[in-house]
């Protein structure tokens, strides 16, 4: 059912919170995406909104936009505006904003995750398919230990040997979300030159690829090679990250990574256009059978 059939009530609020649980910023997605449809339903502009809880236009953009965590107070109030009354209903907003405000279980890397990563762990736990297109390196989701280390060494070289364990301990934290039951399905399109740059060595790299074909089994993931003798695998030389959720409240977002920053894009016109360039990648590369036999190919 789309988000505009689907009633604001109180059991849907328990089908959101339900089913977005493991991750406190799909829920505060939910929630800005709730509180603009309210507040369109009953016809009031950002603006009067914003005055209604003494504050401006921006601070309802950035709360419906889930660039903040909302409070109770301004919630409530809002609810209020737009005609939420019943009982049941407001306390499901009131969960929903207390859920939104629990740190993730990755807030406990602060010192070595930057605020603009910690969204895309919340975001993957929350997803159901994660695309992902890399030019450089394994996806981290497919890393081997030896082999994030190698990419951590090189990244962060002047890094204390405890700053290099909190980094692997993360990595090794978020690729649970791929061994857990319901597991979100992983489609990985690389590049061939993320199997010939040797990260961390001969060894490391053949227990990478290794490591790569007995992952690429799983039901949940697929994996396909974008050779360099094929025409169609290019996109621009830059990874590219699309996520897809069952939860109908919830957009598809894409993640871009940059050197010291990131950015989400949430707008149908934007995530459509790279939806329809990871589907050129991967009509263009190897299909998963080939891919494994190239793998293969890389370990004779």
């Amino acid at each position: 059912m789309p988000a505009s059939a689907r009633p604001v009530d109180a059991p849907t609020l328990e089908y959101y919170l339900a089913a977005s649980a493991r991750s406190p910023i799909a829920v505060r997605l939910v929630l800005g995406h709730l509180l603009r449809s309210l507040r369109k339903a009953a016809g009031i502009d950002a603006e009067a909104a914003g005055r209604s809880i003494r504050a401006s236009e921006a601070k309802i953009s950035r709360m419906e936009r889930a660039l903040v965590a909302c409070k109770m107070v301004d919630v409530m109030d809002l609810l209020t505006l737009y005609g939420v009354h019943d009982v049941p209903t407001r306390a499901g907003f009131e969960e929903m904003v207390r859920v939104a405000r629990e740190p993730g279980w990755w807030h406990r890397f602060d010192g070595v995750l930057p605020d603009w990563a910690g969204k895309l762990i919340g975001l993957q736990e929350a997803a159901s398919v994660i695309r992902t297109y890399e030019v450089q390196l394994v996806p981290g989701l497919l890393q081997t230990p030896a082999y994030t280390e190698a990419v951590v060494r090189q990244a962060y070289p002047l890094a204390s040997p405890e700053e290099v364990e909190a980094r692997l301990d993360l990595r090794r934290t978020r690729q649970l979300v791929l061994a857990r039951d319901e597991a979100p399905h992983l489609w990985a399109v690389l590049d061939e030159a993320v199997l010939r740059r040797p990260m961390g060595g001969e060894q490391v790299m053949r227990d990478q690829l290794r490591h790569l074909m007995e992952m690429a089994q799983l039901d949940h993931v697929t994996v396909q090679i974008a050779p360099f003798n094929r025409p169609g695998c290019i996109a621009g030389g830059f990874p590219i990250t699309h996520l897809r959720f069952d939860l109908p409240a919830l957009p598809d977002v894409v993640y871009l990574e940059q050197l010291q920053d990131a950015e989400y894009l949430d707008k149908p016109e934007s995530t459509q256009h790279y939806r329809q360039v990871l589907d050129s990648l991967a009509q263009a590369a190897l299909s998963p059978r080939d891919s494994l036999e190239l793998l293969a190919d890389f370990l004779d």
